[in-house]
C-alpha cells in the first residue's frame, strides 16, 4: 500500500532546504535504486534505519482516541490546507486517519504496531489518498517522505505515546525545514512546559526546544475520559507554527545552543553562575552576565529564549 516512486531532484530538494540529515552510510535510500525494489523491501529500509538508535519499548503506552466529538473538534481546529500531506504518527485504529484524509491531499499513517498496522490497511486498502506504514517514527525519514510524495513539506500530526514524547519531539525537530506545521496530542503537564514562559514553574529546556523551533500554543484540552483505556492525565492539543527564532543558525548552532541550555537548567534550584560554573570560568561567566544586567544569582527559568541566546553568544 506504500509506494516509493523514484525522483530526480532529491539532491537539489535537499540542498534548497539546507538539510542535513543521515547520509548514505547512514542507511539512507538511494532514490535510484529505489524503483528497482519491491514494495516490501522499500519498507524495510524505512522501517528500519541503522544510522539511527532503536528505542526499546517497554509497551507502546497506547490510548485510542475514542471520543468522536472530541476527534471532529480537533480535526476542525486543525490548520489543514486541501494539497497538504499530513503524517500522522501513531495512527492507532484509523479514527483521525479518516478525518485527515477528508481535508488534506494525502495522509500517510505511520503505525509501530505491526497487528495495528495490517488492519489500517485492510480498512483503506480502497482509499488512494492514504499509505499506511508500519515504522517506528524514530527511525524513520522524514525527509524522504516528502521527496517521494514530491512535497516540499508536510503537516504533522500525532497522538503521542507519553512515556516517549521527548525523544519524539527531538526527532522532528530535527526535520524542521521539511514541517509546515504540526498538531500534537501530548499530556496535558507537557503542554504546558511547551508553551511556558520565563518566570513560571514549567518554563525549561523544552520550552526553549520548542520555541526555538516554532509557535506553541495549547489549542484544545482533552480530559481522560476522551480515550480508551483513560490515562490518569488529562491530554492537550499543542499547535506548532514552524517558525524558528534564529533562521540565520544553521543546526549546528542549534544543537551547541541547546547543550548549553541543558547546562542552565541542569539544576533549577542552582543558579546560573553554579551551573555553568563547571564547564566554563566563573569569572567569564560572571562578565558575561554583567554585559546582560544580570546579578550573578539569576537562574536559568528568570531568563527568556532571546536572553539565553545572548548568553550564549558571550560565552561561545
Amino acid at each position: 500500500m506504500y509506494e516509493l516512486p523514484p525522483l530526480k531532484r532529491e539532491r537539489d530538494q535537499r540542498r534548497k532546504h539546507g538539510y542535513v540529515g543521515s547520509d548514505d552510510r547512514s542507511g539512507r535510500i538511494d532514490c535510484q535504486a529505489a524503483g528497482s525494489q519491491s514494495r516490501r523491501s522499500r519498507e524495510r529500509d524505512l522501517r528500519y534505519n541503522p544510522g539511527v538508535a532503536q528505542t526499546r519499548r517497554p509497551k507502546l503506552g497506547q490510548h485510542f482516541l475514542a471520543s468522536a466529538a472530541y476527534r471532529r473538534r480537533i480535526a476542525d481546529t486543525l490548520e489543514l490546507r486541501a494539497d497538504d500531506l499530513v503524517i500522522e504518527i501513531g495512527a492507532g485504529r484509523g479514527a483521525m486517519t479518516e478525518l485527515l484524509a477528508a481535508r488534506a491531499r494525502r495522509v500517510i499513517a505511520i503505525e509501530l504496531d505491526p497487528t495495528l498496522a495490517e488492519n489500517l490497511k485492510e480498512r483503506f486498502r480502497a482509499k488512494p489518498g492514504i499509505d499506511v506504514f508500519q515504522a517506528d517514527i524514530l527511525a524513520i525519514d522524514l525527509t524522504e517522505l516528502c521527496v517521494y510524495r514530491e512535497c516540499e513539506e508536510c503537516f504533522i500530526f500525532g497522538n503521542l505515546p507519553y512515556y516517549i514524547t521527548s525523544p519524539i519531539l527531538h526527532r522532528l525537530f530535527a526535520f524542521a525545514p521539511w514541517i509546515r506545521a504540526m498538531a500534537l496530542l501530548v499530556q496535558r503537564e507537557v503542554a504546558e512546559r511547551l508553551t511556558a514562559a520565563p518566570g513560571t514553574r514549567a518554563y525549561g529546556y523544552l520550552s526553549i526546544l520548542a520555541q526555538l523551533y516554532a509557535q506553541p500554543r495549547i489549542v484544545v484540552g482533552v480530559p481522560p475520559g476522551a480515550f480508551s483505556p483513560a490515562p490518569k492525565v488529562h491530554s492537550a492539543l499543542v499547535d506548532f507554527q514552524m517558525t524558528p527564532k534564529f533562521p540565520g543558525w544553521g543546526s549546528e548552532d542549534r544543537e551547541k545552543f541547546l547543550d548549553f541550555v541543558k547546562r542552565c537548567f541542569a539544576q533549577k534550584r542552582k543558579n546560573l553562575l553554579n551551573n555553568l560554573g563547571g564547564t566554563y570560568a566563573r569569572e567569564r561567566v560572571m562578565q558575561a552576565l554583567a554585559t546582560l544586567d544580570l546579578p550573578p544569582t539569576v537562574r536559568g527559568e528568570e531568563l527568556a529564549l532571546d536572553q539565553l541566546a545572548v548568553l550564549f553568544q558571550r560565552l561561545f
